[in-house]
């Protein structure tokens, strides 16, 4: 059932226009993420939802009397709030409160009306109705919810009776979310929700999500939160939505097959109008009452003709990294590293060998030390105790989040050219303009750029160096999405070696082979990208008995942890092939609604028919690989378990 409907929602500030003719559906339990680039209009629509502004055009329809919560990117409830944490939390309950108190005073009016069986019997068909009521409401376990929500969402029990006065504007972001995930709206809004969470209150919320019985459409950066919580995708550009089925990964594949179907029918569209036009001009030029007639007939087809939209200019970057020399095998050995600040050790005893190829990501909660480690093993900190060896031929580029090496009175062209003054400035601009510098752009100063530019200077540098290490702290920081992709792109072929800080998830698992996780006072390593270092942080702890197996018991346990990796790798397969065939058959299911809708097709009563059957039969086959897609999936995830 649809819970949500809009409709050709358009929407103007001023002169410029946000939105236009914006229409897609929610249906009830869908999680719709909502994507495009920064102000394409995301938040806006939100609020449009929520009611907090008006649309210009177009109507915004919610299921019989469903109630919508919003959480907005910056709220500011509560500034001057002197509630406590737990209190604001608590009001959540009021209403069951309410019912709770009707049902004592119930009680009481039972133990003085026994005599009365009427009035007894009302009484007691009163109380089961509002018993019943509590129960459904969780009565039981409001507690245990908002202690749920608390523990999940990062705060400690000391924090319970905090005033919200005195909370960070992180800390107020997190307990608006407590509370209106408490609240269980029908139809939940999100902006840009997992802002000031860390990796185990994300971890938290993404289970919350999934099992959410509402509608949840939310605005989000992260990628792979988008891949966890999603089952649809709604992009916005050029003011149009665009809706998608599957999580993000499987909106990429879409998108870029959408856009590739829409480039090949322009271009062949526009050879067909050049050819016309040449038949026209042919015909013109005999000059004939029936080469006329002839070419009038055709003018009018060409006038007619449903013109298909030329594809929009994507202006990407255009990365790609290179070493100018082989490093040896060993890369970097550090060695019983140590690091204090003020008294307070970052880490001590860290020791680490990579190699050749190695991708190694470095994750941790923010103050454990990780920009600290990068740059000690740049040269730029020195180590309270412990050494690095750089091994034979290593060459390191370091990219520094801050952009801290970049001059800030520089412009663009000076900082890059300053670097390599050998180069042409033409091959200067040129690299420049792969990352969106151009024309004037290059003579801007650096301290005038935003922090994404700033970010694609740095990039351009780290691109030109050709180094055969590369020391990367937050590289997807400031950039946007297909940005992202473009550098994970470039990374992915990069046949280097690459250290990375990152808290983007979705970068860490298509880029990283070894997982370093940083905690205070404890350095572990797992082998593997992000899935696979979940996947072993959430493993049982191994038992006294199975400590104690048998050789013979431990080669079989890993025989069929083996079969179980490869039961893993077969049904992921069979999920892929599953959604290629389910977008084969909804372009398929498309082209025959787009021939059913021309008039001319029925001159022909027998294509028609067979037009017809072959529709629905594509149909049938949708729905039945759409069963076979959820009974994979859910196998997917119980194997993984």
């Amino acid at each position: 059932m649809i819970a949500l409907s809009i409709q050709n929602i358009a929407k103007s500030f001023g002169i410029t226009e946000v939105l236009k003719e914006v229409t897609f559906a929610v249906q009830e339990t869908d999680c719709i993420g909502i994507v495009g680039d920064n102000g394409c209009g995301k938040t806006t629509l939100l609020r449009l939802i929520a009611g907090e502004d008006q649309p210009d055009g177009g109507s915004i329809s919610v299921h019989g009397d469903a109630t919508i919560g919003y959480l907005a990117q910056q709220d500011t409830l509560w500034n001057d709030a002197e509630e406590t944490v737990w209190q604001t939390l608590e009001e959540v309950y009021h209403p069951l409160f309410l019912i709770e108190k009707k049902l004592r005073m119930l009680e009481e009016q039972m133990a003085e009306q026994h005599s009365d069986e009427t009035a007894f019997q009302a009484i007691t068909k009163e109380y089961d109705h509002l018993t019943q009521r509590f129960e459904d409401m969780g009565g039981y376990a409001w507690k245990s919810r908002i202690l749920g929500a608390l523990n999940g969402l990062s705060f400690r029990p000391e924090q319970y009776d905090q005033r919200i006065s005195s909370l960070s504007g992180g800390e107020r972001t997190r307990l608006a979310l407590a509370r209106l995930l408490l609240s269980q709206p029908e139809i939940l809004l999100l902006d840009e929700p997992t802002n000031h969470l860390d990796l185990s209150s994300l971890q938290w919320l993404e289970n919350f999500l999934s099992s959410y019985h509402g509608s949840v459409l939310l605005v989000s950066h992260d990628r792979y939160f988008l891949d966890r919580v999603c089952n649809g995708i709604v992009e916005i550009a050029g003011g149009v939505a665009e809706q998608y089925r599957g999580n993000y990964s499987r909106y990429i594949v879409q998108r870029e097959e959408k856009r590739e179907a829409q480039r090949r029918a322009y271009v062949n569209q526009e050879k067909e109008i050049e050819r016309q036009k040449e038949i026209i001009a042919r015909y013109r030029m005999y000059n004939r009452e029936k080469s006329i007639r002839a070419a009038e007939s055709r003018e009018k087809a060409l006038s007619r003709m449903e013109l298909v939209d030329k594809p929009l200019e994507e202006h990407t970057i255009r990365l790609a990294f290179h070493s100018r020399r082989r490093s040896g095998e060993n890369v970097l050995m550090a060695d019983a590293l140590a690091k204090s600040y003020g008294g307070k050790t970052l880490f001590s005893n860290l020791s680490l060998h990579i190699k050749t190829g190695d991708r190694v990501a470095i994750i941790g909660p923010n103050g454990v030390g990780k920009t600290t480690l990068m740059r000690i093993l740049n040269g730029q900190e020195t180590p309270d105790t412990g050494s690095v060896t750089l091994g034979a031929n290593v060459d390191i580029g370091y990219y520094d989040q801050h952009q801290a090496m970049l001059d800030p009175q520089k412009t663009a062209l000076d900082e890059v050219w300053d670097r390599f003054p050998q180069t042409d400035q033409s091959n200067i601009r040129a690299a420049l303009g792969m990352f969106l510098f151009t024309g004037e752009d290059v003579f801007k100063k650096i301290d005038s750029l935003s922090g994404g530019e700033k970010g694609r200077v740095a990039m351009t540098v780290l691109m030109l160096r050709q180094d055969n290490l590369l020391l990367l702290d937050e590289p997807t920081n400031h950039l946007d999405m297909d940005s992202r992709e473009i550098l994970e792109n470039a990374l992915a072929a990069y046949e280097g070696t690459i250290i990375t800080v990152s808290h983007d998830r979705y970068f860490i698992n298509r880029i990283a082979n070894r997982i370093i996780e940083m905690e205070p006072g404890k350095i572990t390593e797992y082998l593997g990208n992000y899935d696979d270092y979940l996947a072993k942080k959430n493993a049982p702890v191994e038992t006294e008995a199975e400590k104690g197996q048998t050789k013979t018991s431990i080669k079989k346990e890993k025989q069929r942890d083996r079969q179980s990796r490869q039961a893993i790798r077969d049904l992921r397969n069979q999920v892929k092939s599953i959604e290629a065939e389910i977008s084969d058959t909804e372009e398929a299911i498309a082209q025959y609604e787009a021939a059913m809708a021309d008039s001319t097709l029925y001159e022909d009563p027998e294509k028609a028919r067979r037009v017809q059957s072959d529709y629905q039969n594509a149909q049938k086959k949708l729905e039945d690989l759409y069963l076979l897609w959820e009974e994979a999936a859910s196998s997917l995830e119980s194997e993984k378990q």
